[in-house]
């Protein structure tokens, strides 16, 4: 027998019990893998919340994904949920195959590449042998794919986003799973809901979640300097201490104890940026529209791919470098002109104001305090992953170094910090913006004297 009649065996014989579900055909689909020498590995727990139905290795590489339907559900023209769920995993997993174990289609970074059909399904399951040769050669093809280049940001932002939707997906559905077991990711989400966002619902929380892991990790990655390895292990190493929020999410993130649930598309997540120098790639990134930075603009093309509508919604839309270098400038002239401040943006002098303290006396009056403040404070009210208040920095610097070079990391805690402020309601950005000020603060030779982090809300 061959490899697929063999299979077609098993098939029949589940079939004809009168008793089968879909759950009842998986082991004809892992003997048919462990024939072609790789394995197939289902695991019901992390299905239900979102997985597909087949992670197929080689060893410890994973060469592709298989999601498995019952025979008499139709994989090609789906609608509703199924059709959702296919164009995830397309998005998500770039090489898949969707069967129901009598047809098979074989898609490649979300195209249909191949389609066959080894068997009708009328009155039982009957054969079309004369298909066993070509499904045969499809499977040797499917599991000889290697990892594709990425060879554009565009193409890493889509390939980021279809990861990061999967992983919003998965989320969702473990949240839900989780409600009334109290796991580890709806602490979290209880934390959250009390700390930072007080109606914050799971898909919300998911969202955020989603989309803090993927830029995140292409942070760690752009700034990785190993460029053989990368893990998820390896983000949380290469993420500055200064960020609680990011350094939280990422030690859960990269813990052995990952709920195995969320584990493998993370993996596959951390795999993808394994598979490109992601600092090459980005080397001319934003070059014609003068964002030069890929740290702090590439979040617009990823968000673009992975949630238009937000990035419309927030009004993600990053002014170019030369622009923001021009406003900042002007304003630092403005200050010493027209204020006669000398030092304009890096002026240290304060004033005496009347601090609010958000109480009331008895008469129901505010209850204010005599507070001293500096004179100049920076504020930028979208501050989306800190471009301005990044250039304000780069500003202030020379101005401080060139004067008292060894009072720069003292000037930074007493009178820098505490004058910039920034509000974003997108929490990836929100996070980037830490960790891109604290990368340059530290390129400037900041070396902190206390344990402090940047002056931010969001």
């Amino acid at each position: 027998m061959t490899l697929v009649s063999d299979f077609i065996a098993k098939v029949q014989a589940v079939h004809k019990t009168g008793a089968a579900t879909e759950h009842s055909y998986r082991s004809a689909f892992e003997a048919l893998f462990a024939s072609l020498g790789v394995t197939a590995l289902n695991e019901p727990k992390r299905v239900k919340c979102g997985a597909p139905d087949f992670i197929v290795s080689q060893g410890e590489i994973v060469i592709g994904h298989v999601e498995a339907k019952d025979l008499h559900i139709g994989i090609r023209g789906m609608k509703d949920n199924n059709k959702a769920q296919q164009d995830r995993y397309r998005a998500a997993l770039p090489n898949l195959i969707y069967t129901n174990g009598l047809d098979w289609d074989f898609y490649r970074d979300g195209t249909l590449t191949a389609s066959v059909t080894i068997a009708d399904f009328v009155m039982g399951v009957i054969p079309k042998t004369d298909q066993y040769e070509a499904l045969e050669n499809l499977l040797r093809d499917f599991i000889a794919q290697k990892p594709q280049t990425i060879t554009s940001p565009r193409d890493l932002a889509e390939r980021m986003a279809g990861k990061a939707n999967l992983i919003k997906d998965v989320l969702r559905k473990t949240l839900a799973d989780d409600e009334a077991l109290q796991g580890e990711l709806m602490v979290q989400y209880q934390a959250f809901k009390e700390n930072l966002i007080h109606d914050i619902t799971p898909e919300d929380f998911s969202d955020i979640y989603a989309e803090t892991i993927a830029y995140g990790m292409f942070a760690a990655r752009l700034h990785d300097t190993t460029l053989d390895t990368f893990s998820r292990q390896e983000a949380l190493e290469l993420l500055p201490k200064s960020n609680p929020f990011l350094r939280s999410l990422f030690s859960y993130v990269a813990g052995y104890d990952l709920d195995d649930r969320i584990v493998w598309i993370i993996d596959d997540l951390a795999r993808v940026f394994q598979a490109c120098d992601v600092a090459k790639l980005m080397e001319n990134f934003g070059k014609l529209t003068g964002q030069n930075d890929p740290f702090l603009h590439f979040y617009e093309t990823f968000l673009a791919a992975y949630n238009p509508s937000k990035r419309k919604a927030r009004g993600v839309w990053y002014t170019p470098e030369p622009v923001v270098n021009f406003i900042v400038r002007a304003i630092d002239d403005i200050l010493q002109t027209e204020f006669g401040l000398p030092d304009g943006l890096a002026d240290t002098s304060k004033v005496t104001v009347d601090w609010d303290t958000g109480q009331t006396d008895k008469k129901g009056k505010a209850v204010t305090i005599k507070k001293e403040v500096h004179r100049v404070q920076i504020l930028d009210p979208a501050t989306g992953t800190g471009t301005f208040l990044a250039e304000v920095i780069k500003q202030i610097a020379p101005k401080i170094q060139g004067v008292a070079p060894g009072m720069w990391s003292s000037y930074i805690e007493s009178d820098l910090i505490p004058r910039l402020h920034g509000f974003e309601l997108l929490m990836a950005s929100y996070a980037m913006c830490h960790m891109k000020l604290d990368m340059i603060l530290t390129e400037m030779g900041y070396k902190p004297t206390r344990n402090r982090r940047a002056s931010r809300s969001n």
